[in-house]
């Protein structure tokens, strides 16, 4: 999610479950390797000696611009590269427009998408993703009006502003028509802003009531400007993030797949989402598409 996040929904069908479980098999071997080494990467990561990422680095704290040293950080970051050294390689970080990411990973340009994208359903035809996270929809206002919002209905009626290219504004929508329309009370209205800081920016004008966005950059946004927000409730929706490779890549999908492994099992998975105060969003183990890999 923002890293932008076109709206989908994350209903599976049958058929998608089938080729999950087709994948997790194909991968156990693979798994079950080390992945101390470059061993697993496709000849072309070899030669190179790197693998080129896809990232924008406009969501905190998932990847950001440290504005007093110009430098990557961000969650997404420090997994990209610690999962690199673990495969004998290094990390290109290529700052590609997310609505032009799937397209560059397609036509070659990037091996890989590293950039808060949800795994959804829809994407899942022309990508495979590596899971490595949980992630939320969820509901925020100013701090001067959190007293008006005690519960999720009390958004029923309201203008609510959102990242147009994430999923956000479909998920509210489906939120809105089954816990405000159904129950006989005005539906939200979703307003799609430019991006997360357009929807900051709009309801710190007062032009929306409140705001939406995903649960893991809540916590950095309002420690970043104090008594500024106020989160209200639990997130409405549980997604899971992961890192996005080509159908046809499986070989570095299963070597990424090997290399997060041992991250989980030697620690270094839990440090880095400890550093930014999101253990809550860890994953208990590798999930393919969706699907735990056991």
């Amino acid at each position: 999610m923002t890293a932008a996040d076109e709206a989908a929904g994350y209903n599976e069908d049958k058929m998608g479950n089938h080729m999950n479980k087709h994948i997790a098999a194909l991968t156990l071997a693979c798994l079950a390797a080390t992945s101390a080494n470059a061993a697993g990467l496709p000849e072309r990561v070899k030669s190179a000696g790197k693998v080129v990422v896809a990232n924008q680095p406009n969501y905190p704290p998932m990847e950001y611009v440290d504005p007093a040293t110009n430098e990557l950080k961000g969650v997404d970051i420090d997994l990209g590269v610690a999962l690199a050294k673990e495969l004998g390689t290094t990390v290109e970080w290529s700052n590609i427009g997310f609505e032009q990411m799937i397209s560059s990973l397609q036509t070659g340009r990037v091996d890989l998408i590293h950039s808060g994208m949800s795994d959804l359903p829809k994407r899942r035809d022309t990508l495979d993703f590596i899971d490595y996270m949980k992630s939320g929809a969820q509901f925020y206002t100013s701090f001067a009006r959190k007293g008006e919002f005690k519960t999720l209905t009390d958004f029923c009626g309201k203008t609510v502003g959102m990242s147009r290219r994430t999923s956000f504004p479909d998920e509210t929508a489906k939120w809105s028509a089954a816990n405000c329309e159904a129950k006989g009370l005005p539906a939200i209205k979703v307003v799609g802003t430019e991006g997360s800081a357009d929807a900051r920016a709009q309801l710190k004008q007062g032009r929306l009531d409140a705001a939406v966005q995903g649960s893991e950059t809540l916590p950095y946004l309002m420690d970043l400007e104090k008594d500024t927000y106020a989160v209200v409730g639990e997130p409405f929706t549980v997604v899971y993030q992961g890192i996005g490779f080509a159908k046809k890549d499986t070989e570095l999908r299963d070597a990424y797949a090997a290399a997060l492994k041992a991250l989980m099992e030697s620690g270094e998975y839990k440090a880095i989402f400890a550093k930014y105060g999101l253990e809550g969003t860890l994953l208990d183990g590798i999930h393919i598409n969706g699907e735990a890999v056991k």
